[in-house]
């Protein structure tokens, strides 16, 4: 199989690539998936074929994502999406808390999640408390 790419559009898959990745191995330590890490070493070795030589290294016979690349803004792209995922799963965990008999209509576990959005987007986790003298 023969994919052809522009430079631009091989550049915005070596972000997608190293995304995906980074979602699916960085929190497994050693017991990595190599399958993506193959994926994405080989993608990353093409890089001169794009005159991208900055965007790559070599690291113990393997072909890695340089630190340049990781350094080059793509881990705010990260983590603006854990920070996202984090206050949804947050807000949407504490509106269901607050409804403590389940017969809430869902209309109403909307607005609660909504207004806890709002909260975090003014204050992020600033008044946020937990009882810790269990802890």
């Amino acid at each position: 199989m023969n994919i052809e790419f522009t430079s631009k559009q091989f550049r915005r898959l070596l972000d997608l690539v190293y995304i995906g990745n980074w979602v699916l191995n960085s929190a497994r330590g050693n017991d990595r998936i190599k399958d993506f890490d193959d994926v994405e070493s080989y993608l990353f070795s093409q890089c001169p074929r794009f005159d991208m030589n900055t965007l790559f290294e070599i690291s113990e016979g393997e072909v890695i994502p340089s630190k340049a690349f990781s350094e080059g803004g793509i881990h705010e792209a990260i983590m603006d999406y854990e920070d996202t995922v984090f206050f949804e799963i947050l807000a949407e965990e504490l509106a269901q808390r607050d409804i403590t008999d389940g017969s809430c209509p869902s209309d109403e576990l909307m607005a609660r999640r909504e207004g806890y959005i709002r909260e975090f987007e003014r204050n992020g986790i600033a008044n946020v408390s937990v009882d810790s003298s269990d802890l």
